[in-house]
């Protein structure tokens, strides 16, 4: 199977994106925190009509990326009920596998990702987001301002912490214990199971936020959690690419996680986007207007044997766009599109 696209971040699955999908000629769909019900797991008699209603459209249900933070908070904190989380997770994991869905993504970030803007004005106008540590620092003993800083569409608000001041709540020794307690008793399960837990990097990757330390922030990180796994063929990453450009050195990191992990065969699949700038301070952009050549990162990608599917993930709101960016979306797979075919086209030419 070779590199191919699909599009994806969104929660309800419409003909609409469907369509949209077709009409750009994307055959992959990916869904991120899906409207299901459960409030601490997920039934595979939920999931199947989803991958049904893809598949009447000739296409093909490649990934769910995220669960509800509160169905494993706990378990990624290392508080008590923590195992009962754990065995629902599995539970989910043996449903959306079950449901014929190879890939589950999942992050270890217990308050997830933060913005400190939205609309930051990029190329021509277009509003995108943005990271600030200067903010963060600022506002440091303002819960309500932090909390602004706080995604709404991952899980309840309740269950991402939130610390004011300096000190850490959560250490960098305790998210690593925590990590590997997870990851240990739930590989088995997607092994079994025969389906991928792919991993995506901390965003923004800074040292902590909130009080709780963030240990998926560097290339050696990720190299780590990889020998914690033992090299288990379920262990993948969901390789955002615009999170490695976030990280210090930026473009060095997008060449090294493609370089070391994609011949291992540990690329589930790739969020293809990108920034300006790195932490402490960056801001979303158009694919190519970034820290990485874009045409450089696909040419790593397809030599080093990745043959995993692309998103767009992140992207800027262009003019008169809808809230999922339906323009924004239609320039990146456009654009994606056209580097791999030029690919192919220079592969044949020898």
């Amino acid at each position: 199977m070779s590199i191919r696209l699909a599009i994806g971040q969104f929660r309800e699955l419409t003909e609409e994106k469907l369509r949209f999908a077709a009409q750009t000629g994307v055959a992959g769909i990916q869904m991120n925190n899906p409207i299901l019900p459960g409030d601490t797991r997920w039934e595979v008699e939920d999931i199947r009509p989803l991958v049904d209603k893809i598949k009447a459209f000739g296409l093909v249900f490649e990934a769910i990326e995220n669960v509800p933070v509160q169905f494993y908070n706990k378990a990624m904190l290392g508080l008590p009920g923590r195992d009962e989380q754990i065995e629902n997770y599995c539970h989910t994991i043996r449903a959306v596998a079950r449901a014929g869905i190879p890939v589950l993504g999942y992050h270890f970030t217990p308050n997830s990702v933060w913005t400190t803007d939205r609309t930051t004005t990029t190329r021509g106008g277009a509003k995108a987001r943005s990271f600030d540590m200067g903010k963060v620092t600022a506002n440091i003993d303002n819960a309500e301002v932090l909390k602004s800083f706080l995604p709404v569409n991952l899980g309840l608000a309740n269950a991402l912490p939130l610390h004011t001041g300096l000190q850490l709540a959560v250490s960098v020794e305790q998210m690593w214990e925590n990590y590997t307690y997870f990851i240990n008793a739930v590989l088995p399960v997607a092994e079994e199971e025969g389906i991928r837990l792919a991993l995506h990097p901390d965003d923004p990757p800074v040292e902590s936020l909130g009080g709780v330390a963030r240990i998926f922030n560097s290339p050696a990180n990720f190299m780590r959690a990889h020998e914690i796994a033992g090299g288990s063929p379920a262990w993948a990453l969901d390789l955002c690419l615009g999170c490695c450009s976030e990280m210090p050195g930026g473009r060095a990191n997008v060449v090294t996680m493609i370089e070391h992990f994609a011949p291992l065969g540990a690329i589930a699949y790739v969020h293809f986007r990108d920034v300006q700038g790195t932490v402490p301070n960056f801001v979303e952009c158009f694919i190519g207007d970034g820290n990485f050549d874009p045409a450089e990162a696909m040419a790593l990608l397809a030599r080093n044997g990745f043959d995993g599917f692309i998103i767009d993930d992140h992207v800027p709101a262009m003019d008169d766009d809808s809230a999922w960016n339906h323009r924004g979306r239609a320039h990146a797979i456009g654009y994606m599109q056209g580097l791999l075919r030029m690919g192919e086209f220079a592969k044949a030419l020898g």
